[in-house]
């Protein structure tokens, strides 16, 4: 069983840890190693392409992640609470349909039924869309796991609605808030597929960017800035699941 899952994380692990050692090749070509060399990272903050490309992405990340761990929270409070079986259905399906689907979906919605110009508004949209989906799923998690006793007592001592979920409710359910966050900004940030349907022209993100340096060739600078975000990417996943705990086990 050991060997299977190591053989397992070596097939998921490696080619990232190759991309991450080709950064640091002293080679155009990066068709073997050379030598150790910063260059393709002073290369990378030297393009002003990928720094709009960054720029965007970050934007788009902060605003999605910020939008939908707002509605995350009152969807995953509602989801908890009033018990209807649409709710659930309706919140957590684009997080269950393919990527494919929901960028066409979405790219039809926006040109047909909204008749939006394609941009930086439409991306945010949709990676709100998705984003959403999970914040109420992890803050769901979290008050499955709490006891109803707790929010009877504020309710008995006299406090309102409000003040329940501002003083009681809210502090037991920020670390899952905060979880949901992080995950979103890291959903949001390195997402392809959607944002390749709902962009339109001129507007690039990180992953697009990549994506149409990759159709020349894979040079080193692509894997440096490939590693970079693979280490944002994992950063904020351990960050999220430093918050709650959940969110790596996959547990309710």
């Amino acid at each position: 069983m050991w060997f299977a899952a190591l053989l397992v994380y070596l097939f998921l692990y490696l080619p990232l840890t190759v991309v991450v050692i080709y950064s640091f090749n002293d080679s155009r070509l990066n068709a073997e190693w050379v030598g150790f060399t910063w260059r393709w990272y002073e290369v990378l903050f030297q393009d002003e392409e990928m720094i709009q490309a960054a720029v965007n992405s970050i934007l788009i990340a902060v605003g999605a992640s910020f939008i939908a761990t707002l509605l995350g929270t009152m969807a995953g409070i509602a989801i908890h609470r009033y018990k209807l079986k649409a709710l659930p259905f309706l919140v957590i399906t684009p997080v269950a349909m393919p990527e494919i689907l929901l960028g066409v979906s979405l790219l039809l919605f926006f040109i047909q039924v909204l008749h939006l110009t394609l941009g930086l508004l439409s991306v945010l949209v949709a990676h709100i869309t998705f984003c959403v989906g999970f914040v109420a799923i992890v803050v769901r998690a979290r008050l499955a796991g709490m006891d109803e006793s707790i929010f009877e007592a504020a309710r008995d001592l006299g406090a309102t609605p409000w003040q329940t979920f501002r003083l009681v409710t809210l502090p037991l359910i920020l670390p899952a808030v905060i979880a949901g966050a992080l995950m979103s900004f890291t959903l949001s940030i390195d997402d392809f597929v959607i944002t390749f349907f709902t962009a339109g022209v001129g507007v690039s993100t990180l992953p697009l960017q990549i994506y149409s340096m990759i159709k020349i060739a894979v040079t080193p600078e692509v894997n440096a800035v490939s590693t970079l975000l693979m280490l944002v990417t994992l950063g904020m996943i351990l960050l999220a699941a430093r918050f709650d705990k959940t969110v790596l086990r996959g547990q309710e």
